[in-house]
């Protein structure tokens, strides 16, 4: 025992620590409330396993000794929790591999705050741009928790070949700033992060009991081997040796032109980030929908009297004339593109479409859009790009029966050749309901007859009886039929 104590390595480990620990102190400490996995050797670090879309709770602590950063003492600071890749390899790609996951499921975002569990944090703020980060304010001297819910899951950035593939692990990572003479919080204070995997829901209780298992299958001598599994998990300072020199050997990759500054690698550890940090801090907007340009468009109502062009099957009804508005041209600008989707009730998707003009959307086929928009709102956006309306449940032709007066002189006109008779100009009138009132609406339009004006609308029978047109007499019209109609009073 005593000759272990005189190896030279455990002298410097001992005579090193308590000045590390002096000088490197962390002022805040964050504790996700997630068990972590008793599979990790020894001296690797910690992973956890998590359910997509549970929450999770980060306890944000006050770490600070007395005469610490005194300059945030009663007042807030900022934290930004970020789901990133652990692998270097991601992380060098992370744009396209977000870019990706977004393209495969539009409307989602990789991390969520649950605000109604959340105590203690205020001003919360997500960036439509950021899909993997989100962003609060909180006290360091009050009780402040914070409930994530990461929805991607370790697998959906593996490449796909036979099946069974192993996901790829994440960090959970949460950077703080404190707030500068100019109120902007980008001072940095502190980060640090956890290794972690996401599972599908369930999958992370299954995982971790496999690996309990394991382990209790192990003699007691492999069991030293590992570490225990711990009930929470202490988000940690990284060290970033490894990550500087794959940063600055990227960047001389990237540039052999230039020589990178000697300092280069001491600028990337006084970063504090468990993986690449942006020069400036990602600034963050309210998530708060933008106002949509006021339209003039009545609502859909069957029974309301739009003008006399909505008898065609293109309007179905709701009341609008069918101008360009209701049709995207591939002329249209991004923004016209972007007002036409708010118009049509695509709001939604008005962000995934953002950079979208006209003929960019129009390009789309039905399979892309089913793919990006999901079945439902795919079908739908195809449709209204395409202008495919609705089929009429019944189509008849309308002539309105000219004058005796106006037939006899085109008769006279003609030399009596009543070949040359009056001119017969029939409408056509689009049914969308097989309903009498319908009809009597649809005539009113074609006619510019005042619909109030319209008491009765009769049928003539056998030997010229007028029969009262009804709902099932609608209903068993012949589609295509020609009618003449005359007003009486």
């Amino acid at each position: 025992f005593s000759d272990v104590l005189a190896l030279p390595i455990f002298k410097q480990e001992d005579s090193s620590l308590p000045q590390e620990n002096e000088t490197k102190h962390p002022p805040f400490q964050y504790v996700m409330c997630a068990a972590t996995s008793p599979a990790v050797k020894l001296y690797d670090e910690t992973l956890t396993y998590l359910n997509q879309g549970q929450s999770y709770e980060i306890r944000m602590l006050d770490n600070r000794k007395a005469g610490d950063i005194p300059e945030i003492n009663g007042k807030l600071v900022k934290s930004i929790i970020r789901v990133v890749f652990h692998d270097r390899r991601l992380q060098y790609t992370e744009h396209q591999q977000l870019e990706g996951w977004k393209w495969n499921r539009p409307g989602d975002r990789l991390l969520d705050l649950d605000i109604p569990m959340s105590v203690g944090v205020i001003d919360i703020k997500t960036n439509p741009s950021q899909l993997n980060a989100v962003e609060f304010l909180w006290d360091p001297t009050k009780c402040t928790s914070a409930f994530i819910q990461v929805h991607c899951i370790s697998t959906e950035f593996t490449p796909r070949k036979h099946g069974g593939e192993k996901g790829v692990p994440f960090r959970i990572q949460v950077d703080t700033f404190k707030q500068t003479e100019n109120g902007e919080y980008t001072d940095h204070l502190h980060s640090a992060s956890c290794q972690i995997k996401v599972f599908k829901p369930k999958g992370a209780d299954r995982k971790q009991k496999t690996d309990r298992e394991k382990m209790e299958k192990r003699t007691a001598h492999e069991k030293e081997k590992y570490q225990p599994s711990y009930d929470t998990t202490v988000l940690t300072e990284m060290r970033l040796e490894p990550i500087i020199e794959d940063a600055v050997e990227h960047e001389q990759k990237k540039s052999s032109k230039r020589t990178l500054p000697a300092d280069y690698g001491d600028s990337l550890a006084k970063r504090g980030s468990c993986s690449p940090w942006p020069d400036t801090p990602t600034t963050f907007v309210n998530n708060s929908p933008t106002p949509a340009p006021t339209f003039t468009s009545a609502q859909h109502n069957t029974y309301s009297v739009p003008d006399s062009n909505s008898s065609s099957p293109n309007h179905q009804g709701d009341g609008t004339s069918q101008g360009s508005g209701d049709q995207l041209h591939p002329s249209a600008t991004i923004q016209e593109t972007q007002q036409w989707l708010l118009k049509h009730r695509f709001s939604t998707y008005t962000r995934l479409f953002s950079n979208f003009s006209g003929a960019d959307l129009l390009k789309l086929t039905r399979e892309d859009l089913v793919q990006i928009c999901g079945p439902a709102d795919g079908i739908r956006l195809y449709n209204a790009l395409k202008s495919r309306s609705v089929r009429p449940r019944l189509t008849i032709y309308v002539c309105q029966e000219p004058l005796r007066s106006i037939q006899l002189e085109r008769q006279d006109a003609g030399n009596g050749d009543s070949s040359n008779g009056a001119i017969y100009v029939y409408h056509a009138i689009y049914l969308e309901e097989m309903a009498a009132s319908e009809v009597t609406r649809k005539l009113a339009l074609a006619f510019n007859i005042p619909l109030h004006q319209i008491n009765q609308v009769y049928r003539q029978g056998p030997t010229g009886i007028h029969i009262l047109v009804s709902d099932q007499m609608v209903q068993n019209f012949q589609d295509e039929s020609c009618f003449l109609f005359t007003t009486i009073k």
